[in-house]
């Protein structure tokens, strides 16, 4: 049982929106505050619908930010891996590059080796979305059209973030087509419970509501089996320390430098249920995922390698974050036995993430 702190010393913060610069083609770029009455702030940009910083509680009260990211928007124009964007078309990995639909052969733009990931050389974190604030509401929208990154169909995106008084950031999908095409849209927001920048996350215990994962191959790419994660380093069905057996020899572990794989949730697709509760011991903070997904990419941060320094001069070392991607399996275009990822004309995707926040007395 999670409680959320009310932290009665927080000034309260205008929530609205504000110029956060332009991009290099001059296009301006707005920054947005979403605020509840507990003292949970969101600030989401437009330039990618990217979430910039998530200030939660403690278990004293003391607020911290538990996403990693930079402190203008100069960081996310230069190259960085996908922090807190919305990624997509199709979010995560496509083999080769290329899929087949209604016997078309479509070849995408590759970005990742031989194949392609997070929509290509300029996905939809890349690109300024349309923004609508309402309250602790914020509609953003991006219209990606007919072949752009070689994917068919004008396909409209619609998110919703909204930061509600349970301590939830709540983050609702709706999609649209005008072509038969392929979607995966997710967001990539890199988390450490005890604040950005402080150390590795190898301490996180964690829990995943999956009893399968999908393991893959050395590009990373699924091999087609749903494999039980019973007596596997991925069995995360009781609580485990991230970081408990994360250098094992294990060949999947070997392939990701760690954890970047999918599980497939135990809950019904199209349903919100439990995917991942996270605790993080020294602060007590703890977040619970759900979603109506039918996978979660778990995500350790195998690639951050010192190089990128973030908010207030911290510089983010390897396995300093997780990533949970709620999503549709990766590769799906190609494996016709995974949950589809096709959306036709006069269709309409709706997808749900809630992330809820809390703590948890010392044990």
């Amino acid at each position: 049982m999670i409680s959320c702190v009310k932290n009665e010393t927080a000034p309260p913060a205008v929530t609205g929106s504000q110029p956060y610069g332009k991009t290099a083609e001059g296009e301006e770029v707005a920054l947005y505050t979403l605020t509840n009455s507990k003292g949970m702030r969101a600030t989401v940009t437009n330039y990618g619908a990217r979430v910039v910083s998530l200030m939660t509680p403690d278990r004293t009260g003391a607020m911290g930010d538990v996403v990693l990211g930079f402190d203008s928007l100069d960081g996310y124009l230069k190259e960085n891996p996908f922090f807190g964007a919305i990624v997509g078309r199709y979010g995560n990995r496509i083999a080769k590059g290329h899929f087949k639909l209604d016997g078309v052969e479509y070849k995408l733009a590759v970005n990742n080796g031989a194949n392609s990931l997070h929509g290509g050389l300029r996905g939809f974190d890349k690109h300024v979305w349309t923004g609508k604030q309402d309250g602790a509401k914020l509609e953003l929208t991006y219209v990606s059209r007919d072949g752009e990154e070689g994917y068919p169909g004008t396909m409209s995106t619609t998110v919703v973030y909204t930061v509600t008084d349970d301590n939830e950031l709540r983050i609702d999908y709706t999609l649209t087509t005008d072509k038969a095409t392929v979607h995966n849209v997710t967001n990539h927001s890199y988390f450490n419970l005890a604040g950005a920048g402080e150390g590795d996350v190898l301490g996180h215990q964690l829990v995943i509501y999956a009893d399968k994962f999908t393991p893959v191959d050395e590009g990373l790419i699924p091999t087609g089996e749903l494999k039980p994660v019973e007596k596997t380093p991925f069995d995360f069905r009781q609580a485990h320390a991230i970081g408990e057996r994360i250098e094992t020899a294990d060949q999947q572990i070997k392939y990701g430098k760690g954890y970047d794989h999918n599980f497939v949730l135990n809950g019904a697709m199209g349903s919100l249920h439990p995917a991942v509760k996270v605790t993080e011991p020294k602060s007590g903070r703890v977040m619970e995922v759900s979603t109506t997904e039918p996978g979660v990419q778990f995500y350790t941060g195998n690639f951050l390698d010192g190089t990128i320094t973030g908010k207030g001069g911290k510089v983010y070392k390897q396995r300093y974050a997780f990533c949970l991607e709620t999503q549709h399996f990766p590769d799906s275009p190609n494996h016709p036995d995974f949950p589809t990822t096709t959306i036709k004309p006069g269709e309409k995707y709706q997808s749900t993430t809630v992330y809820k926040f809390g703590t948890e007395p010392p044990k």
